[in-house]
This record gives structure tokens, C-alpha cells and sequence, in this order.
């Protein structure tokens, strides 16, 4: 029998550049996992993404951006242009990846699997649906998902969580 999978650090996803990343290179890392637009009402919080990484990654947390197409059409750039974009307003020096489907039948196993162990609030009625752009998922540092976001929380209302669990061994 498969053990099912516990921990994120099971799956990989391509990098902007295309090049694929498997996450078990981050064990022993806190995670933010966030699904990002970039003609979002939300977009400007990749300010506050980029202060929280600068502000804790070397005690070990990792911001990982996850470009989606499927909230009002609020990214619909190519990796080039969503890079660019990032880095030219926001300085975003933390791991941007590919543009993927979080919802429905084409959406990443990571994403399947993060709303499969936080469905959110209204997770039984959506079956752990994301609603929008920047939803939020924290891990500790073995990969399992230790919380769930809603797109409008502030970047900086998760540092209590992110102290807490960097001072996890």
C-alpha cells in the first residue's frame, strides 16, 4: 500500500525560466505559498511578500509565487513579462514559477493537494476551492500545511505564524 502524501515537499513545478524545481530542495524551510496576479487589486501585496522573505529568510522561510490566470483574467502575461513585471515594481527576489490552474480540472497537484489539507472556511460547500488571487498557505519546516489565508489578509498578519513556526526545530 502507498503511503499518501503528507508534505509539499513531494511535488516540483517549473520555474518562470522553465526550469522544473522539486520543493524537497526547501526542506527544513518554512513555506509561503501564494498564488500571485499582477493586474490584481490584491497585486500590491508583493511588497509585503518580498519584506516578510527579505525579513526571515535567512532564519529559513521561502515565499514561492505561483502565477494564476484563472481569477478575471489578471495574469496574462508570459513568464518573461510576469518576471519583469515583478521585479521592476516590486524587486521580487523570492521563487516566481510558472503560471498554473489552482482550480478545477487542470489545476496543480500542489494546489490539489493544499486545499485538500486546508479547504478553508467554506471548504465542505467549495470542496476547498481558492476564491481569488493571493490566497496564502504556510508550512512548517517538514512540509505539512500549517494554515490557510484568505486573498484580502495582509501579508503582514502572518507573522505571528511565520515566528512560530521558524522556531519550530
Amino acid at each position: 500500500m502507498v503511503e499518501p502524501t503528507r508534505s509539499v515537499l513531494a511535488f516540483s513545478a517549473d520555474l518562470l525560466d522553465g526550469r522544473t524545481f522539486p520543493l524537497e530542495e526547501l526542506r527544513g524551510r518554512v513555506l509561503l505559498i501564494v498564488n500571485t496576479a499582477s493586474q490584481c487589486g490584491f497585486t500590491p501585496q508583493y511588497a509585503g511578500l518580498e519584506a516578510l522573505y527579505r525579513e526571515y529568510r535567512e532564519r529559513g522561510l521561502t515565499v514561492l509565487g505561483f502565477p494564476c490566470n484563472q481569477f478575471g483574467r489578471q495574469e496574462p502575461g508570459t513568464g518573461a513579462e510576469i518576471g519583469a513585471f515583478c521585479q521592476k515594481n516590486y524587486g521580487v527576489s523570492f521563487p516566481m514559477f510558472a503560471k498554473i490552474d489552482v482550480n478545477g480540472p487542470d489545476a496543480h497537484p500542489l494546489y490539489r493537494f493544499l486545499k485538500q489539507q486546508k479547504p478553508g472556511a467554506l471548504g465542505l460547500i467549495t470542496g476547498g476551492r481558492i476564491s481569488w488571487n493571493f490566497a496564502k498557505f504556510l508550512t512548517d519546516r517538514a512540509g505539512r500545511v500549517a494554515a490557510r489565508y484568505s486573498p484580502s489578509t495582509a501579508p503582514d498578519k502572518l507573522r505571528p505564524e511565520i515566528e512560530r513556526l521558524l522556531a519550530m526545530p
